[in-house]
């Protein structure tokens, strides 16, 4: 006797069951079953995959879905029997998500089934409205619900029977019988399976915990599930059942009346409207020529052609004749169409688009459709990487987006195709290794930190270790998981074995960044969708490559950044009154000497794909100059092909290099004899062994592949057509080799080409218009504090100056005021909201610039902005333009923003004098304040600006630190293993992680990140602490995939520290305003508490007096040697001012301490005036700096 199980879920139904597809089928194929159903929960996510994996086996896969109905409590099971089935079904499962949501659960309405019933079989389970009226104390009460369904589905209705030990089975059972013998209808066996193996109970009660937000122990969880929904064998189910033997057949009978066929791996595209007297092959060709005609005549104008035209036109010709006849031949020139219709769109609309991405630039007919913005012929890219004719596969065009108006181009495919044909595509998230172990902690109650100390062993390096992996990579995992005298071992060892069970389990359904699938009717009738509540934003329930596999095509809409930042640049340009001919992009100069200088002194701050800090000293070496250079410098710069650079580098500059043979050499021309790219790989195969380029391709395909069996086959083929071409078999083994090595890490050059382009606009923005260009820059990484700092340096290294926000200046974003200025944005500042920021701008533009505190306060929209608003302008500079200073602006803030309340109350309540207006608030004239010191004003626009923007709080002491720090951040580059070199700056965070601790430092030029271990940072903890300046000594090493340079910490020093040892002096130069009566008094004050500090080194005072026709140092007395701590320098430098101070170190090295000698030669003094003798001079000296002394 056949047992076939119909309920079964299988991981994809995304909050219960662990079941795997792959295992499941494996179980069903052990034990000789003939059929399996799927019944996943409200979704068909699986179909594919399932049907595909059933056929394998040969085992008949029968589709279904448990849905639920009416509401989230009752379900039913649908199995399709026929395609026709299987449509209603999908239909009927996306209505659930699309009109039928209940606090985001879909539910179908059970008349939407009675009335879209054909060609389904329907099980009243425990749990359907059948099954839950039959466990009442009144079961009469089920049978009107039954008669709907049997006066609908007739003989396709089923009573499912389970015995899984939960509660209520037998009485449902008992009645169910009845009910059966009395309507003549079919019961069947069923067992609602959620796992495979008995004991793998646990890992699925931890599924739902997780799923759910409980924890297993917790005694409210609702339990709905018992240890007995395991995948049973036949035998074990007849047993089960052996009392009621019908049940059992019946699963047999169904099984033979359900045959659903998937068709997949074909394509439909859909149809794209076709003008008359047209068919679509026509009219794709006279686009295609139109196109081409447009683009000759930008590139060749035709005033400047001459006689070799048509030779330089044939090409284009004949290319464009062959490439049209292969897509025609495919049948693909629909898809070119729907694709052309979006970009002009865009392009029409002020969505930018890219140039092109991926291997779609090598098609000369997407160069004429305006799909792409780069001349294949120029660059020799390759058509037959994008369609090989041999190999007939869906054209794949991935097409970037600026950001920003991405969302638009999908909405208007919607509109245009229709909204029921027109989704994105889902994606399935799984749990990974660390998340399965926080996961499974939380719902076993363990504590915490455990939870985290576990996961935080997993190596991220490389990326995606299993858990089995890494407790083989990571020893201290091993430990804790496997060694039983671990004080952690138990818990551990009961979260690890969990987590393996639970490992690589679909946790979440997400929607993939880019695709978007077009359905030539409509979705349901190739997948099923799910939506937002409201029925916007659909999503197909198949993942990428089921939806192609179902036929669907696939379009890749993608953002990209950088398309955002250069059409606001271009929006600014173009708005600049000395622009009188707009700025267009695509039509820039590719030679522009200017642009390529960004590249060659490494100035790509900003520069799509060059802003790492490899790729820098990669260009400063390299110093590119031609677009070819910058295509192959996007290819090589990646893991594999970089250990190349060095050589190309140097055959760039002319070094010797030879051809493996000349037939290669017009090939590997463009890149100096070295393969770079894919498309070199198959022209090699074209010249020297006459493979068609289809055929090599198909070779390239295998090459990157590495198949050994196809290899020898290949090989075998190259030689024998080597031959024909003269070349002997060593020669053609070498190349092949040569080939074989580059094929699995070679570029595609259309993809570089295009990304190239991109690189080279955003160069040719920064070196023509910096202000604007930077500007755009920063605005789109407004949110991003940290990389604002390092392009507000790099706008200082262009000399560009960043004035900070002014709410007489700012707009929200940031903006180019002048060629060489660029005016911080409002919406930049930490703590202000776009809508109070946007009235304060309004009022601006309506009424004029601000002209103090009160005029402000009295202005804005007192509702919209509060004082805490208020304060975080001040504290960023905001309201400096209304030339107080931000001390006194505090003061006032209390009365001015009173004085407004005041005011408003006024005009609202609508007091009125004779004189007109009450008189306002008295504006009394402020008491001036003290200006705040350095340190408040920067550390106000830290805490607003997120960086230090008037100056750094290490300004303070560059002049003393350039005596023993050799260089800035900016500045350092990598040291030898073992060898230390010393930096400085402020501590910005200190991050602890649990094998190793983090400080970032920054010195106003740059940041660096410094490691160290635990045991060593205790040792200077007092010292690394943030916001305090510390001297660091360590080594610098680059890391793959950062593009700054890191520090490994070896010793910390405080300021304090390093002037005990090496400080000489402290030098005072006296100018005429110190001159006062109480000079001497204040510098004692100032000295006395530090002139016997215990522990400590004490130096001697110096007053270095300036006359301009004598200079005398005054050494104070012995007495007066004082110890040279923060806070005594701070007191002199508030006194004397920052410039006046000076601190003399001794010099360590042999040629510092000569330079010091240099300096310490006597100075030309100017000779006194010649009518005056020495006597006189001495006179005068004596006058002028009596009154100090008096």
């Amino acid at each position: 006797m056949h047992f076939v199980h119909l309920g079964i879920h299988t991981e994809f139904s995304i909050t219960e069951s662990i079941v795997r597809i792959p295992d499941l089928v494996k179980a069903a194929a052990n034990d000789e079953m003939p059929a399996l159903a799927l019944t996943d929960l409200s979704n068909l996510h699986a179909a594919v995959k399932f049907y595909k994996k059933c056929l394998d086996k040969g085992i008949k896969p029968i589709l279904g879905s448990e849905i639920r109905l009416n509401d989230a409590e009752h379900r039913v099971t649908l199995l399709s029997m026929t395609n026709k089935g299987w449509r209603n079904l999908t239909e009927l499962v996306s209505e659930g998500y699309i009109s039928g949501q209940q606090l985001d659960i879909p539910c179908v309405q059970k008349d939407w089934i009675l009335n879209q019933h054909d060609d389904m079989i329907v099980l009243l389970g425990m749990q359907s409205d059948v099954g839950k009226m039959l466990i009442t104390s009144n079961p009469d009460k089920a049978e009107p619900l039954l008669q709907e369904w049997v006066e609908k589905f007739g003989n396709r209705v089923y009573l499912a029977l389970t015995r899984t030990g939960r509660a209520n089975e037998d009485t449902f059972i008992e009645e169910a019988v009845k009910l059966a013998k009395k309507y003549n209808i079919g019961v069947v066996a069923h067992n609602d399976v959620h796992f495979i193996a008995r004991e793998d109970f646990e890992a699925h009660e931890a599924r739902v915990c997780i799923a759910d937000g409980y924890v297993l122990g917790d005694n409210r969880r609702p339990k709905t599930y018992s240890p007995e929904q395991y995948f049973k064998s036949s035998t074990e189910m007849a047993e089960l059942f052996s009392d009621i033997p019908t049940a059992i057949e019946n699963t047999f009978h169904i099984a033979k009346r359900c045959n659903v066929t998937l068709r997949l791996g074909f394509n439909d595209l859909p149809d794209y409207p076709i003008p008359e007297g047209h068919t679509i092959d026509t009219y794709f060709a006279h686009l295609c020529e139109e196109g081409l005609e447009e683009r000759l005549n930008f590139l060749y104008p035709p005033e400047k052609r001459e006689e070799d035209w048509p030779i330089i036109r044939q090409p284009y010709d004949e290319r464009l004749a062959f490439e049209i006849k292969i897509i025609l031949d495919m049948g693909f020139p629909g898809y070119f169409l729907i694709v052309m219709d979006f970009i002009q769109w865009s392009k029409g609309n002020g969505v930018p688009v890219g140039p092109g991405r991926g291997s779609g630039a090598g098609s000369l007919v997407a160069y004429s459709l305006k799909i792409t913005d780069l001349d294949p012929l120029r660059y020799d890219l390759l058509f037959e990487r994008f369609l090989n004719p041999e190999r007939v596969s869906m054209p794949d065009f991935d097409v970037d987006f600026c950001i920003a108006g991405r969302d638009r181009v999908i909405d208007y495919v919607a509109r245009t195709y229709g909204r029921d044909a027109v989704s994105q595509i889902a994606t399935f998230g799984t749990m990974a290794a660390k998340g399965a172990i926080r996961d499974v902690a939380r719902v076993l109650g363990k504590s915490y930190g455990l939870a985290d100390r576990i996961s935080k062993l997993i190596p991220t390096k490389p990326l995606g270790l299993s858990l089995e992996e890494s407790l083989e990579a990571e020893p201290q995992l091993k430990d804790i998981v496997t060694n039983p005298s671990n004080p952690d071992y138990d818990d551990a060892s009961e979260i690890w074995e969990m987590a393996l069970k639970l490992e690589g389990i679909t946790r979440n359904t997400g929607k993939h960044a880019g695709g978007v699938v077009i359905a030539p009717t409509k979705l349901t009738d190739y997948s099923a969708v799910m939506c937002d509540a409201d029925g916007t934003a659909r999503v197909a329930q198949f993942d990428k490559d089921d939806v192609e596999a179902a036929g669907l095509v696939k379009f890749d809409f993608l953002g990209l950044r950088n398309l955002t930042v250069i059409e606001d640049a271009i929006k600014h340009i173009n708005a600049r009154p000395d622009v009188t001919e707009p700025v267009n992009i695509s039509y820039i100069p590719l030679d522009d000497k200017p642009a390529y200088n960004i590249f060659a002194t490494a100035n790509t701050t900003a520069v799509f794909q060059f802003e790492s800090v490899g790729m820098k000293k990669m260009l400063k070496e390299a110093r590119p100059s031609k677009f070819e250079e910058i295509i192959a410098f996007v290819s090589l710069y990646r893991p594999g092909p970089m250990d190349l650079i060095p050589d190309f580098i140097h055959r760039m500059h002319g070094g010797e290099f030879e051809y493996l043979h000349p037939l290669l050499e017009k090939v590997l021309e463009p890149t100096y004899g070295i393969m770079v790219y894919q498309e070199q790989v198959m022209q090699s195969a074209q010249f020297c062994a006459g493979y068609s380029l289809g055929g090599a391709d198909l070779l390239r395909r295998a090459m990157g592949k590495k198949k050994p069996e196809e290899m020898v086959k290949q090989r075998k083929i190259f030689i024998e057509g080597a031959a024909k071409k003269d070349i002997d078999e060593a020669t053609a083994n070498h190349i092949f080799d040569y080939m074989e090595k580059f094929a699995g890490y070679g570029f595609n050059k259309s993809h570089a080409a295009a990304y190239a382009l991109v690189a080279y606009q955003t160069a040719w923005l920064k070196a023509h218009y910096p202000a604007e260009f930077m500007s755009a820059v920063m605005t789109s990484e407004m949110q991003n504090t940290d990389n604002v700092v390092f392009l507000i340096d790099d706008c200082r290294h262009n000399g560009l100056e960043v004035l900070p926000p002014s709410v007489n200046m700012s707009i929200y974003q940031f903006h180019a005021s002048d060629p060489k200025t660029i005016v911080y944005g409002l919406g930049a500042i930490k703590g202000v909201g776009e809508a109070a920021m946007q009235s304060v701008i309004e009022s601006r533009q309506k009424e004029g610039p601000y002209k103090d505190l009160f005029d402000f306060c009295h202005r804005i929209d007192l509702k919209k902005i509060n004082k805490r608003t208020l304060e975080a302008l001040i504290r960023a500079g905001a309201l400096d333009c209304l030339g107080i200073e931000r001390a006194d602006l505090m003061a006032q803030l209390p009365e001015a923003v009173q004085a407004a309340d005041q005011a408003r109350q006024n005009r609202e309540t609508g007091i009125m004098d004779l004189f007109g207006e009450v008189e306002e608030v008295q504006r009394k004239p402020a008491k001036p304040v003290k200006p705040w010191s350095d340190e408040v004003r920067l550390k106000g626009e830290k805490d607003t600006l997120g960086l230090y923007l008037t100056g750094h709080p290490i300004d303070v002491y560059r002049n003393e630190l350039k005596a023993f720090v050799p260089c800035q951040i900016n500045e350092l580059t990598p040291t030898r293993r073992g060898v230390t070199t010393v930096f400085a700056g402020l501590v910005v965070d200190v991050a602890n992680f649990p094998n190793r601790m983090m400080v970032t430092l920054d010195d106003g030029t740059a940041r660096i990140e410094i490691s160290t271990n635990h045991e060593r940072f205790q040792r200077f903890k007092e010292i690394v602490q943030v916001d305090k300046v510390v001297v660091i000594e360590g080594e610098i090493y680059e890391r793959e995939g950062f593009d700054r340079p890191l520090g490994r910490l070896t010793k910390a020093f405080s300021l304090n520290e390093i002037r005990q040892k090496r400080a000489n002096s402290i030098k005072i130069t006296l100018q005429a305003e110190h001159y006062s009566k109480t000079l001497s008094r204040d510098l004692q004050q100032i000295l006395v508490p530090y002139t016997n500090v215990d522990m400590s080194t004490h130096i001697p005072v110096i007053l270095y007096l300036d006359y301009g026709y004598a200079t005398a140092e005054l050494h104070l007395g012995l007495s007066w040697k004082v110890a040279p701590l923060d806070d005594l320098l701070a007191k002199l430098r508030d006194y004397f001012g920052k410039t006046a101070l000076y601190i003399e170190y001794q010099v360590k090295s042999k040629a510092a301490r000569a330079v010091s000698y240099e300096q310490a030669k006597p100075v030309e003094v100017p000779p006194p005036p010649a009518d005056m003798s020495m006597d006189d001079a001495l006179a005068q000296y004596e006058a002028e700096s009596q009154p100090q002394y008096s």
